[in-house]
């Protein structure tokens, strides 16, 4: 199987993949961004638009409708988030949860190397050792097919990494473990390394996670305490879909997909020095995870690193 593979322009814009708004009242919502030059391969670029939390009362209403598109997913998917952010010495006294690794497949329905590592992930996705996470590119829509599960979001975030790593190319399928290995067109005894690999390294952060009916305590705790600070993210993701491709590279397939993830939110900073305690607040009928992951300071925008903890909230 032969990756598919396009260059990062720097015409493009290099989108943040952390967008941030912090009051007493937490959110930050990932927010499509503008096309790129449709001659540079046909790659999109993306760019996050904060939000800014100055509602007159000191509060902030935050409403975020995630649409899939997919006539196999019935409709509009939504989901509400609320968080509030405070210091909890107690936390360092709280028993830690086990913490997932996290896996990140930047796959495409236009990509005709895609559907094997979309069976992959599907494959594996049921495991409770790991979060499996589906993000739809939409630099491969101008071969024919308009992938429904598509974001500019989501390209955002694989640019990053790759300009994280010092890459200038991003690839399809290509899947990122912990968000320090990366796999191109990966096979599942590559997977299986990498997946082994990253459990063996011990976390940094202790996260406990309680509480539910889509009401949640998150402990945060690091010991010894973190060199670089952290975001705190959450993330929506539709367990299954099936689709019909109809054109472009995959036109006749019938795809089943796992865990396409719908709404990506960095919803807080926390520097990782002192322990911290976030209460969050989930609506809708979506599976949530949170992730706590390093941030390294760049020019336009905070980087993606290390996921440092992760868990499942529904």
């Amino acid at each position: 199987m032969t990756p598919t593979i396009i260059s990062i322009s720097r015409a493009a814009t290099l989108s943040m993949v952390f967008s941030l708004a912090l009051s007493s009242f937490s959110f930050a919502q990932v927010v499509p961004g503008e096309a790129a030059d449709p001659g540079l391969a046909g790659a999109a670029g993306a760019r996050i638009q904060s939000f800014a939390a100055t509602a007159q009362n000191g509060a902030t209403d935050i409403a975020e409708a995630a649409r899939v598109g997919a006539e196999a997913l019935a409709g509009a998917l939504a989901a509400e988030t609320a968080l509030v952010l405070k210091a909890n010495p107690a936390a360092a006294a709280a028993p830690a949860q086990p913490s997932p690794v996290v896996i990140e497949l930047f796959t495409s329905q236009g990509c005709s190397s895609c559907p094997p590592a979309d069976e992959l992930l599907a494959q594996i996705a049921p495991r409770q050792d790991i979060i499996a996470l589906a993000l739809h590119v939409d630099y491969w829509d101008y071969l024919g097919w308009e992938d429904p599960f598509a974001q500019p979001a989501f390209t955002a975030r694989q640019k990053a990494y790759a300009r994280a790593a010092g890459e200038r190319m991003i690839y399809t399928p290509q899947m990122i473990i912990g968000g320090s290995e990366t796999l191109v067109g990966p096979s599942a005894e590559a997977l299986e390394a990498a997946i082994a690999s990253q459990a063996s390294v011990k976390q940094p952060v202790a996260m406990t996670i309680s509480g539910g009916g889509g009401q949640y305590e998150i402990e945060l705790h690091a010991d010894p305490p973190l060199e670089q600070g952290t975001i705190v993210q959450i993330v929506r993701y539709a367990p299954q879909a099936r689709v019909e491709i109809l054109r472009g590279e995959n036109a006749g397939l019938e795809m089943d997909y796992a865990n396409v993830v719908t709404a990506w939110h960095a919803v807080a900073e926390w520097d990782g020095r002192k322990p911290t305690r976030l209460t969050a607040k989930i609506q809708g009928e979506e599976p949530a995870v949170v992730i706590v992951q390093s941030a390294r300071p760049s020019k336009s925008a905070p980087l993606p690193g290390t996921i440092l903890a992760a868990g499942r909230l529904n």
